[in-house]
């Protein structure tokens, strides 16, 4: 649904109410649209980390302009679309100055919608106490920075594992560009990729693939079908039979295939496999399928309760042992399920929610190192508030609450979550594992 604030805010007479009355004066987002340019350029580099050779050579193979000044505290008056500052090496709390240098010269370069991203090394893998702590560090300042360049910039952290070194393109790729419109101030962990992907075609990188989506009748379901169509992927869309002649609208509408299932059936699993059987192994598998039943759980029946858990996330369980165990996916496959921030910050009235979307980030976490044994990886995105059917029938002023708590001032779109799942699912995505990514515009609630 439109978002009226939104509207009247970027209109002459409302940027001046809104500026006049301190009001926030969000912007309307740039998402990505096919044929458009894919990464910011051009980007400012900065630090000396072991990241550095490997950040250019991926801004050479995409003719990204990078731009250093001669020395970290140089201004420039040139104006850029994006940051990136390796911070890898930074080995104690006097190196950390040169994050404050840089930023403080050039916060005032980047253009609204740009994009950041910092580079580290997590701390548990760090040898020294010094370093362990500097590398912690980042974390409040990327977070920080999030909340305070605003004019739709987004700023992420990326943790990157030494040896991993080639598993960060498709995570630069995502974050530098406007796929990534709704999720800043994330941290991000990158492993040893668990498989090696090799001639990836970034237009089309799902070419040849295929993708299961669950609850793709509507909403989020369904633009996740359609961001993974669009970037060649063979979609099998997934839905109850109650939602049948939705279902085959959109599977129509993706050029994929319609199975209707009630993935909570105790068949469910040996039905899945028997399409397996049928028509081969899935590359992605997203378990999107969701509902609410919401109430306090004074007044909560047993079996909202149980419902809730039941399709948020023992199906997710049920499929992804069965295929698993079955060979339902294929070496370099990937399991991407849909929590929610409710299972990190709790919601009112939705205890049965936030214990299944926890629960899947907990499936995640268990899930994804066994997982690794046969290349397959798994994560999770965890949407904050995003327009669909469901917000639409949220009380006015929850819903405009629920819209501006967040550092982007607004509410995000079905499209923000696929985007998300494409990175998570992508070929060259293989050094993302057992992690959970928030798209919630760096909302408020958890942080």
């Amino acid at each position: 649904m439109s978002d009226s604030y939104l509207s009247f805010v970027n209109s002459p007479w409302g940027r001046w109410f809104a500026q006049t009355a301190g009001l926030p004066q969000p912007l309307p987002l740039q998402r990505h649209r096919t044929g458009q340019q894919g990464l910011a350029n051009p980007v400012i580099v900065a630090g000396a980390g072991r990241l550095r050779g490997e950040v250019q050579r991926i801004f050479s193979a995409t003719d990204t302009v990078t731009a250093q000044p001669a020395t970290i505290k140089a201004p420039s008056t040139v104006k850029v679309q994006g940051a990136v500052f390796d911070a890898s090496e930074i080995a104690d709390l006097k190196q950390l100055d040169e994050l404050y240098e840089f930023f403080h010269t050039n916060a005032r370069r980047l253009v609204q919608h740009a994009r950041v991203v910092v580079l580290g090394t997590a701390p548990e893998q760090c040898k020294a106490l010094p370093q362990a702590i500097a590398q912690r560090a980042l974390e409040g300042l990327v977070r920080s920075l999030a909340k305070e360049l605003r004019r739709a910039i987004t700023v992420q952290l990326i943790y990157v594992a030494p040896g991993a070194e080639s598993a960060l393109e498709s995570s630069l790729r995502f974050f530098l560009s406007r796929r990534s419109a709704y999720v800043s101030g994330q941290v991000v962990r990158l492993e040893k990729a668990v498989d090696q992907a090799t001639d990836i075609d970034w237009d089309k990188p799902f070419s040849g693939r295929r993708a299961l989506v669950t609850g793709a009748s509507r909403g989020i379901g369904l633009a996740i079908a359609q961001v993974l169509a669009r970037d060649g992927a063979q979609v099998v869309c997934v839905d109850v039979p109650q939602a049948q002649e939705s279902l085959q609208q959109a599977a129509n509408s993706v050029g994929g295939t319609a199975l209707v299932l009630d993935i909570t059936a105790a068949d469910a699993p040996q039905k899945l496999q028997a399409h397996v059987s049928e028509h081969g192994a899935f590359d992605v598998v997203v378990h999107n399928a969701g509902i609410t039943r919401d109430k306090t759980i004074a007044k909560m029946t047993e079996a909202a309760w149980r419902s809730v858990l039941a399709v948020n996330l023992d199906a997710p369980l049920q499929l992804s042992t069965a295929l698993l165990e079955g060979q339902g996916l294929k070496p370099g496959g990937r399991i991407v399920c849909v929590s929610s921030i409710s299972g990190i910050a709790g919601n009112l009235g939705q205890s049965n929610y936030a214990t299944s979307k926890a629960g899947v980030i907990g499936l995640v976490q268990g899930l994804a190192p066994r997982a690794a044994q046969q290349q397959v990886t798994v994560n999770a995105v965890a949407p904050g508030f995003i327009e669909t059917q469901m917000t639409a029938k949220i009380p006015l002023m929850i819903r405009e609450a629920g819209r501006r708590m967040n550092s982007l001032s607004q509410g995000g779109q079905p499209i923000d979550v696929a985007e998300t799942i494409a990175w998570l699912a992508h070929p060259a995505s293989g050094g993302v594992n057992g992690q959970v990514v928030r798209v919630c515009g760096q909302s408020l609630l958890g942080a």
